[in-house]
């Protein structure tokens, strides 16, 4: 299986800066933008890279011109490096983000944190697809084959009751970001018998998205009624529509991994560590007193 290259992940419409522009006109986009930093060019050829940390430094010079106070020079990525590759650089020099550049050194793309992490989700899929499919071969006597493409959002059919808010949220956030995990459905004459992916394609559907990336297995058997669409039958799932969202109550992944901290109990916290200071410190030695004749 060949190697997956930046220049299959990275983004291709990149926001950048003009060395000609002040500290403060960069600081305000990089306020009103998502990022933490900018690459410099001009005239389409890489110079650069400004973080919010390095603007910083230079925070009381807000009229300078980026061209006087940026450090010369980034480190960068070609289209043909390997995403692996990518990673290391990104990990070493503890980076958000990696320009690429083409032969002449001009700005192609960017390939950042949230890139790699898909590059990294679609390289561990197939083996996940695998084993799905020989799971529905063996279960249900039939044959599947595999076919990648976009399918119709309002075609799918749940196999799940529910799903959680909080992690529609976060699916949101991913799908906003670019990190599209296909889904994982079998093709049925009336539509597509979802399989995995219930979080993400009910985050589409909010998002308003009207197509989505899937693995489709193919039987040879259509009339061949698997397990889990009898299941779906029984719980009445014939459209997303039927997919109850539970809220004011976390997925049970993120109930065991993450924990949120009110305020009062923060406060509280903070309370008891500096009375623990006080308790830590040395008394004040006690003065003697003469006794008065």
């Amino acid at each position: 299986m060949p190697e997956a290259t930046v220049g299959e992940y990275m983004v291709r419409n990149v926001h950048t800066v003009s060395p000609d522009m002040t500290v403060e006109q960069v600081r305000q986009e990089i306020i009103n933008s998502n990022f933490h930093g900018f690459p410099i060019t001009e005239k389409g050829y890489l110079l650069g890279f400004v973080t919010a940390k390095e603007l910083l430094r230079h925070i009381d010079k807000p009229n300078a011109k980026i061209r006087t106070v940026m450090k010369r020079g980034t480190l960068c990525a070609i289209p043909s490096m390997s995403t692996d590759d990518a990673t290391r650089i990104l990990f070493r020099y503890g980076l958000r983000n990696l320009p690429v550049v083409d032969d002449d050194k001009k700005l192609v793309g960017i390939i950042s944190n949230i890139d790699i992490v898909r590059s990294q989700i679609e390289k561990s899929r197939p083996g996940k697809v695998m084993s799905v499919k020989n799971f529905l071969e063996q279960q249900n006597s039939i044959r599947l084959k595999v076919v990648n493409k976009e399918i119709p959002v309002d075609e799918i059919i749940p196999t799940q009751k529910e799903v959680y808010m909080d992690e529609l949220i976060g699916r949101q956030y991913e799908l906003k970001r670019g990190l599209n995990e296909p889904l994982i459905v079998v093709d049925r004459r009336e539509g597509y018998l979802l399989v995995d992916g219930h979080h993400r394609i009910m985050a589409a559907k909010k998002l308003g998205m009207k197509e989505f990336k899937a693995i489709v297995l193919v039987p040879n058997d259509y009339d061949t009624k698997i397990g889990l669409e009898k299941t779906a039958e029984r719980w009445g799932l014939h459209t997303l529509d039927d997919v109850k969202i539970i809220e004011g109550s976390k997925h049970p992944f993120m109930e065991i991994t993450t924990m949120l901290l009110p305020s009062e109990e923060a406060d509280g916290i903070n309370q008891r560590l500096m009375d623990s200071v006080k308790d830590e410190e040395p008394a004040a030695p006690k003065r003697s007193r003469k006794k008065s004749s």
